[in-house]
């Protein structure tokens, strides 16, 4: 993928990047386009060990912290997608809108249109009970093969389902 942001400024760090100094404000949001991918928006957030290319995250963009999304019900968190392998004391892009390659459970096939859910803390899988991520479907088959995979999905500034107490 090759991202170029497309939004007036100068001087921004780029998509794919990592960096151990901070370069924007956290909760930046830019657009940017890519060749294959069309337009998407980005965010600019700190990141969290072990984080992949492709990890899905939940945030606070008033912190810019993130965690690698977890399993389970009742967490109606904002999620994005790594651009990087954006790991802790560093600063990156993540995905919010557009077609997001995300990371999903190796062992797990996905139909195109089908809904997705966070089953293996970071990846995206099949949905259950309570664990659906709303604003993101699956793009085309992803068949089951062994390491880890991305697949692409359309997303919309998703979030974890669940309810707000």
């Amino acid at each position: 993928m090759t991202w170029r942001i497309t939004d007036g400024k100068i001087a921004y760090q780029r998509i794919a990047d990592t960096s151990t100094t901070q370069n924007h404000p956290f909760g930046t949001i830019v657009r940017a386009a890519d060749p294959t991918y069309g337009e998407g928006e980005f965010i600019y957030l700190l990141g969290v060990a072990s984080t992949a290319v492709g990890d899905a995250v939940t945030f606070n963009s008033a912190t810019g912290q993130t965690t690698r999304a977890a399993v389970g019900a009742n967490k109606t968190l904002p999620v994005a997608f790594a651009m990087s392998a954006n790991v802790a004391s560093q600063y990156g892009w993540y995905q919010i809108s557009g077609i997001a390659r995300a990371t999903k459970t190796a062992t797990i096939s996905l139909a195109a249109s089908v809904a997705v859910g966070i089953k293996t803390v970071g990846r995206i899988s099949v949905t259950g009970t309570g664990k659906e991520l709303n604003g993101a479907v699956v793009t085309a088959v992803a068949s089951a093969k062994t390491g880890v995979i991305l697949v692409s999905l359309v997303v919309n500034r998703p979030r974890l389902q669940g309810r707000i107490t």
